[in-house]
């Protein structure tokens, strides 16, 4: 492995793991209110969450640019008054990344808490339970499937994440090449089919391995979860 290429699956991971930290905790917030709460504009939340997976890579890419660029209304803000730059950043190569993960995180999330008996809250409420910590101590870990489900998904689509990264971070070596640029860099240039090989070999290695681990998380808490006794037949 190359030094570029080195670079290219470390920033890779850097750039997943910032966007999952940042947008899982807001994904697992959102997924809860689409499927525990029942308001004016619940449609339009639930459409504006998923719109990333439907619209062009390219046109989210745009649009943050439009937003968190240098002469965009939160992207001059933040630049005037914090000195912050977001577009062209590997900051911004996490953002550009974690949108696009967020529908992803979002959905398996909703399923889960959509699956968790409302029956098991109020009992933890008629036990004294406060609400954020029937929350904590019954809805979450009864979703946690879906947490890991989420998180795994969402740290795939950033790891591979390419339309939106290019648009609003651009292809800077160092700074914002991932590992989906890195390959789309050798594809363009004669005689990086080898490299371009290579770096798709890790990309696989690196998400089948997040697969395994997430199969053998869920596995565990699934044993922790059930019962004592249950499966000893006499």
């Amino acid at each position: 492995m190359t030094a570029a290429e080195l670079s290219a699956l470390l920033l890779s991971l850097k750039v997943a793991t910032l966007a999952l930290a940042v947008m899982l905790p807001i994904a697992v917030f959102v997924a809860y209110v689409l499927s525990r709460k029942r308001f004016r504009g619940h449609g339009l939340l639930n459409a504006l969450v998923f719109l990333p997976l439907v619209m062009p890579p390219v046109v989210t890419g745009y649009v943050l640019l439009l937003t968190f660029g240098r002469n965009g209304p939160v992207g001059l803000v933040l630049e005037n008054l914090f000195g912050v730059r977001l577009a062209f950043t590997w900051i911004g190569a996490a953002i550009a990344a974690g949108v696009m993960a967020f529908p992803l995180m979002v959905r398996p999330l909703r399923q889960a808490f959509d699956a968790v008996d409302p029956g098991l809250e109020v009992a933890a409420m008629t036990l004294g339970a406060k609400p954020f910590r029937r929350w904590l101590t019954v809805t979450l870990p009864l979703a946690a499937p879906g947490l890991v489900a989420g998180a795994v998904l969402g740290f795939a689509k950033a790891l591979g994440e390419f339309g939106a990264t290019i648009t609003f971070a651009a292809n800077i070596p160092g700074e914002t090449r991932t590992l989906a640029l890195a390959i789309f860099t050798e594809l363009q240039r004669p005689g990086g089919e080898a490299a371009a090989f290579r770096l798709t070999l890790i990309s696989l290695v690196i998400a089948i391995a997040a697969v395994v681990l997430s199969e053998i998380f869920v596995a565990r808490m699934a044993r922790r979860a059930r019962p004592v006794g249950e499966g000893r037949h006499d």
